[in-house]
């Protein structure tokens, strides 16, 4: 067998694994390896599709978004030094919100190692506390089992981020290449096989409930058992609500789905959490932005959380049955042993807190007649101007709230947002992602001026790849989220969170992107309209009311059944 070089055989690995799409950005210490993907890319060896990106930092992002929608894993492909620590924000929220990806990034040789050469950092040790596993590949018959060892890792059990570390001496020598595949790690056991006696012991306590209480998580579509959630729910009768990462897990037009969780969720979900005599966290963290106070956070009730990664039990909120492994199969087993169930007083008790919220904030904030564009009503209407088959990509702050609050989603793994960390700039990058992710479907991101402009160089990209996002930039002129809190908590002290922007026409005409602004009702129909039917990409920019609040709102230290309808600044 001909000997080949570290960086074609890193291209065989890649191929195993079934990586068609790689977001990357090359630099001196991955130059060998970008070398050998020109004849994987162009080459008789096609077999991957590389988008260049402008900033690593999105490389990151658009893996995220790209694993987010297909369930596969992303790919990142950057140099060393710089290029990698830009990637880091994108691997840290990759870690937060379970996101399978794969960094790959150059590293100077093994023979200069600790000696501050040029674009030399200890990716390794920088790159451990946010990652399921970071490894350096310091010799070329490492490859291909670190490779597989690294996707094994980032998508089996709790997915995440792994970042793999690759010496540019690696990267050259030439040796016998032997595909390896890893599929078992000595002590790592990422799908506990639930108990019996913990599944038991779940269906006793839901079967005793009077008032019981489904909160869903991402970990539902993370375990692709959507169906499975289904059948449980419609055989116990419970109601449900869904955090902001799991929104696609349960149709919005289920009739079990009660909306959204959370510190801007659903006024009647948060009263009722306070209420119910048993609760189901499945496939959930309880966040700090889901509870509330944690000390008065619903202590009448027993707690059974259903999670695939033991560190979350009891983490944050004390169980009563904690059921460990994945709810493809826990689901299934517990759904065995409930009873059929009738809770229908329970769920009409939802209905008057529920039009409460429709007549005080839903109504008001997606079908006013007077006044500045809002953002409830330009994510409502794109979301029906779509049929509610889009994918949803949002930003971070106001942007997203609004966004995700309003948006339907029919199908699973409708939506990519940062949950965790919270990141700005998230938004663009993570769309790009979204639609190699998802071919087929139209993807919409959400934006705020702030966060546009923390990846603007990113519509280079878009321009270069003719990406079909179809963007929304809600434009109010501010960092709203902070602006609404200042407002609320600082007394109006708005802090350096007005904006002077530039011309987003223009940046969008330099861009030779389709560009539409609208400030009028009248005209905003039109508009989307325009950008849906628009072949490939558009920037659709919204003038919005500049001081409009995310309403309803839990403010922090309250509990959630303090959750005020309308906010008062």
């Amino acid at each position: 067998m001909e000997q080949i070089t570290g960086a074609e055989a890193l291209m065989l690995s890649l191929k195993a694994e079934g990586v068609k799409t790689i977001f990357g950005y090359p630099g001196g210490s991955i130059m060998p390896t970008y070398d050998a993907l020109y004849d994987y890319t162009m080459g008789e060896k096609k077999a991957f599709e590389h988008i260049l990106v402008r900033h690593e930092q999105a490389a990151a992002h658009a893996a995220e978004g790209y694993a987010r929608v297909s369930g596969k894993v992303g790919v990142t492909l950057v140099t060393s030094g710089p290029g990698v620590t830009n990637t880091l924000t994108g691997v840290a929220d990759a870690m937060m919100d379970s996101t399978p990806i794969v960094v790959i990034a150059g590293q100077v040789a093994t023979n200069v190692l600790g000696s501050d050469a040029f674009q030399e950092v200890d990716l390794v040790s920088v790159s451990q506390p946010i990652t399921k596993w970071a490894y350096q590949i310091r010799r070329a018959e490492d490859i291909a089992w670190a490779v597989s060892r690294a996707f094994y890792i980032a998508k089996s059990g709790r997915p995440g981020p792994v970042v793999l570390d690759f010496t540019k001496n690696a990267q050259t020598q030439k040796f016998d290449y032997k595909p390896t595949k890893v599929d078992f790690i000595r002590s790592y056991i990422p799908s506990p096989e639930p108990s019996a006696e913990t599944i038991q012991a779940a269906a006793d306590l839901l079967n005793a409930a009077k008032k019981p209480m489904a909160l869903v998580g991402q970990g539902v579509e993370l375990g692709n058992a959507q169906e499975e959630l289904k059948e449980f729910l419609e055989k116990a009768d419970i109601p449900a609500g869904r955090t902001l990462m799991g929104l696609s897990a349960l149709p919005s037009n289920h009739k079990l789905n009660m909306g959204m969780l959370g510190m801007h969720g659903s006024y009647s979900v948060n009263l009722k959490e306070q209420e119910a005599d048993v609760i189901i966290a499945i496939g959930m963290r309880f966040s700090d932005r889901v509870t509330g106070d944690l000390k008065r956070y619903a202590k009448q009730a027993k707690i059974i959380h259903l999670d695939i990664d033991p560190s979350e039990i009891d983490k944050n909120v004390k169980t009563t049955v904690a059921v460990i492994g994945d709810c493809k199969v826990s689901l299934p087993a517990l759904t065995a042993l409930v009873n059929k169930a009738d809770h229908s007083d329970w769920k009409e008790s939802f209905q008057p807190l529920r039009q409460k919220e429709i007549d005080n904030v839903i109504t008001p904030a997606t079908k006013p007649t007077s006044g500045p564009l809002l953002m409830g009503e330009v994510a409502h209407d794109v979301a029906k101007a779509t049929n509610s088959e889009a994918i949803l990509v949002t930003d971070v702050g106001q942007n997203q709230m609004m966004s995700a609050r309003y948006f339907k989603y029919h199908k699973s793994r409708s939506i990519a947002t940062s949950g965790g960390l919270g990141t700005m700039g998230y938004g663009l990058p993570a769309a790009m992602g979204a639609t190699y992710g998802a071919p087929d479907r139209t993807v919409c991101c959400f934006m705020g001026d702030g966060g546009l402009q923390m990846v603007i160089q990113e519509l280079g990209t878009i321009m270069e790849y003719h990406i079909p996002v179809k963007m929304v930039l809600l434009n109010n002129n501010f960092l709203g989220n902070v602006r609404q809190w200042q407002d609320m908590f600082f007394g109006h002290k708005r802090s350096f969170t007005p904006m002077t922007n530039p011309d987003f026409g223009k940046i969008a005409e330099a861009y030779n992107i389709p560009f539409c602004r609208v400030s009028k009702r009248e005209e905003l129909a039109d508009a989307i309209n325009e950008m849906i039917n628009t072949d490939g990409p558009f920037l659709l920019e919204t003038i919005i009311k500049p001081d409009a609040n995310v309403e309803p709102m839990t403010a922090p230290g309250q509990a959630v059944n303090e959750m005020m309808l309308n906010v008062e600044c």
